[in-house]
């Protein structure tokens, strides 16, 4: 790799902090309407915080190839809308009570309003990119959104039952992936590189987003609730297979695998518990194999950026995978 050393965390947010108080500042002019339980709900679902991971890859992508304009700051607000509406419908779907540590927006205002709220945050995505005139553009948002919507129809359907890796990995690019992987495209499309380099940039995203996932379904099993800011073992109660669960259940015993079963099957935890699963995943190293899995994919997206000329955004990048695969919230 000829670049000389990957950025640190302070290196990253302080090449970026101008950008993303520019995108806070479009995502509070986005997320105001005349109806006012709209911006009531896009307020504090901003005021929540995150880590804003989606529209800084956008920043990278666009600056790594020398774009520097208003659009970056409006398209990295778009993908914050679009992933801000992706988690009101989540919650509203899984009855989530807690979201970053705070009562999810449905808790407070309910589910009717909230998921006319996330609707109207994915229109408004759409319409901040009308002004971008860029029919690529809008190209990637259909089919992003199309791809997400997809994919929380196919999760319901996987709900409760045992799914094999390829399944997980289809699954997790279509929920959380395809977002990244669109935002490294959308901020090469607005440099107007070549066809192959903005391949390369989805690639790294691509491969960014599935070890993101990987590590927050592992966070789900293994971390304190404190840290995570909500219930732990969500992913498990909800019926949801993970990396690490997949591996034990294939790995397993006649009787573990039917405990992790009913673990699946009952989502008060009655059959089967979160401390049984884990006694599980730990006997056959489950949660390593998750994580190297993560790093793997970590690896494969730093690899992707070998095209691109050095520099201070070339840093950032090949510093996100580090930060993806070692956090712990």
């Amino acid at each position: 790799m000829s670049t000389q050393a990957i950025a640190s965390a302070k290196e990253v947010f302080d090449l970026l902090r101008d950008d993303l108080s520019a995108i806070e500042h479009e995502l509070v002019r986005d997320g105001a309407s005349t109806v006012g339980a709209i911006t009531e709900i896009a307020g504090y679902l901003r005021e929540g915080g995150g880590k804003r991971i989606r529209p800084s890859l956008l920043l990278l992508a666009a600056k790594s190839l020398g774009c520097h304009g208003r659009e970056t700051i409006q398209l990295g607000a778009v993908v914050e809308l679009v992933h801000t509406a992706t988690l009101v419908h989540d919650d509203i779907i899984d009855a989530a009570e807690i979201r970053r540590g705070r009562p999810s927006a449905n808790t407070t205002w309910g589910n009717s309003k909230c998921v006319l709220a996330g609707d109207w945050l994915y229109m408004q995505a759409f319409r901040t990119a009308l002004e971008q005139h860029n029919f690529k553009v809008l190209e990637l948002l259909i089919g992003l959104t199309q791809q997400m919507v997809e994919g929380e129809l196919l999760q319901m359907e996987l709900l409760g039952r045992i799914v094999g890796e390829a399944e997980y990995y289809d699954l997790i690019y279509r929920k959380t992936a395809c977002l990244f992987h669109v935002s490294m495209r959308l901020g090469a499309a607005l440099a107007g590189t070549s066809d192959e380099i903005e391949e390369q940039l989805g690639e790294y995203g691509r491969n960014l987003g599935i070890a993101f996932q990987i590590v927050d379904d592992v966070l789900d099993l293994t971390a304190s609730e404190k840290l995570l800011g909500k219930p732990v073992a969500s992913d498990l109660r909800e019926g949801k297979a993970t990396l690490a669960v997949v591996h034990a259940h294939e790995h397993g015993t006649a009787r573990e695998r039917v405990l992790i079963r009913k673990a699946l099957e009952s989502p008060d935890f009655q059959a089967a518990s979160h401390g049984d699963v884990l006694e599980i995943l730990n006997r056959h190293g489950s949660v390593n194999y998750a994580l190297r899995a993560a790093g793997q994919y970590a690896d494969v997206a730093r690899g992707a950026l070998a095209a691109l000329p050095d520099s201070e955004y070339k840093r950032a990048l090949l510093w996100m995978p580090d930060f993806v695969v070692a956090r712990d919230k």
